[in-house]
């Protein structure tokens, strides 16, 4: 059996399909960020990144690498092992009551990553709470459906955003059994964000706790960056809280913040949590000072706001397609994986501005599309090149252009 050609097969379909991943090799320069260095070929280009998701750039905040080198001077590299077996710090300790505090609840949980936060989070909770039923929304990410697929759980799919729809079928189970509901704030592909009230008022209304996956939200919004559900004033309502910290607070790791019972049982029996290596000490300090920062400062937010608007309107004024939503995350339509992976790769190649194509299975066919993440280090310089190269690339490849705002 020829292993080697089966797996083959499959990638020349993907290739065929315009599907195919290709990954820029980049250098991120430190105190020059979004200038990046790219390797190709032998040769190292200068490029503008306009896709990352260290949405406020706090990967390049001094005090963050202020942190992190005094967390790697003074303790080295690795974390040890587990959590269980020498690998809890004092740092991870203090992250979790900073991030505990961050959205009003009693404790939190440090993961590797906000994938495994979710997985082992989800997994743990649908799987052991005896008989519970989950019920997802249609557009959730990759993290949050396994997750549910590995506990077992019997779980419904409602409709996207859709609290009606979510109410239906939480009306259809036993009003006895356990219940979870969860979904996102901000939905990283579309922007969209969710009727969060309504959601939870709904689950409340049956006896259902509720899981709201942050990770597009935290450090962005609200007064400290806790969050959609910090700036509408729902921490409260909402059980388990998931976050990122390898987003805007631009470091790496995941985490959940709940009460302390809901999140002594994950760290319990979550095998996510209890058989890896632990986060780094040094990564933990800088998650630590990014959160602390982000939590009294709000300049970052509000260029943040004002750069995004800008984009928004200069590509709006030049008919480029784009997905309205009311969040940070710029959907530019496409419509077709190979018309979006030239356009990415005409504007790396003749422009130096990088921007990965999104397509099919990430969105559905027919939606593929630009991602743009404006951030507060985008200069006005950066934007307008941005704006020109999409422009001229748009005019040259004949593609449709929606209504000029006026």
């Amino acid at each position: 059996m020829d292993y080697d050609a089966l797996c083959e097969a499959q990638l020349e379909q993907l290739r065929e399909a315009g599907n195919y991943r290709i990954f820029a090799e980049l250098e991120r320069r430190r105190g020059a960020y979004p200038a990046a260095r790219r390797h190709a070929g032998g040769r190292v280009e200068d490029v503008t990144v306009w896709c990352s998701n260290d949405y406020l750039g706090m990967g390049q905040h001094p005090d963050v690498i202020a942190a992190m080198h005094e967390a790697l001077d003074a303790q080295g590299a690795g974390a040890g092992g587990t959590r269980n077996i020498s690998g809890t710090n004092h740092l991870h300790v203090e992250l979790e009551r900073e991030l505990a505090d961050l959205h009003g609840k009693p404790a939190a949980l440090l993961f590797t990553s906000g994938y495994v936060s979710n997985w082992a989070a989800l997994g743990t909770l649908a799987g052991r709470l005896p008989n519970c039923a989950v019920f997802s929304d249609a557009a959730n990410h990759a993290s949050m459906i396994e997750g549910i697929r590995h506990s077992r759980a019997e779980r419904f799919i409602f409709a996207h955003n859709s609290p009606e729809d979510l109410d239906a079928k939480l009306s259809r189970v036993d009003p006895g059994r356990p219940k979870l509901v969860a979904f996102e704030s901000v939905y990283s592909m579309d922007g969209d964000i969710a009727p969060i009230a309504e959601i939870v008022e709904v689950a409340e209304r049956h006896g259902a706790m509720t899981y709201l996956d942050e990770v597009h939200a935290v450090g962005l919004y609200g007064a400290r960056g806790g969050g959609i559900a910090e700036r509408e004033g729902l921490m409260d309502r909402v059980t388990v809280i998931e976050g990122t910290l390898g987003k805007a607070f631009g470091v790496v790791g995941g985490y959940i913040a709940s009460s302390a019972s809901i999140v002594d049982f994950v760290r319990s029996f979550a095998s996510g949590f209890i058989f890896t290596t632990a986060l780094p000490p040094v990564c933990a300090a800088g998650a630590l000072a990014s959160v602390r920062h982000l939590k009294s400062s709000d300049t970052e937010r509000q260029r943040h706001r004002e750069i995004v608007a800008r984009v928004r309107r200069r590509l709006s004024l030049l008919g480029i397609p784009m997905m309205a939503n009311d969040s940070h995350i710029i959907p530019v339509m496409v419509g077709d994986p190979k018309h979006c992976r030239m356009i990415s790769d005409r504007l790396l190649a003749e422009h130096g501005i990088y921007v990965q194509p999104i397509n099919y299975p990430t969105v559905p066919r027919g939606t593929e599309r630009l991602r743009i993440t404006p951030s507060p280090v985008h200069s006005d310089a950066d934007v307008d090149r941005l704006v020109r190269a999409l422009s001229d690339i748009w005019s040259e490849c004949a593609l449709a252009r929606c209504s000029v705002a006026a």
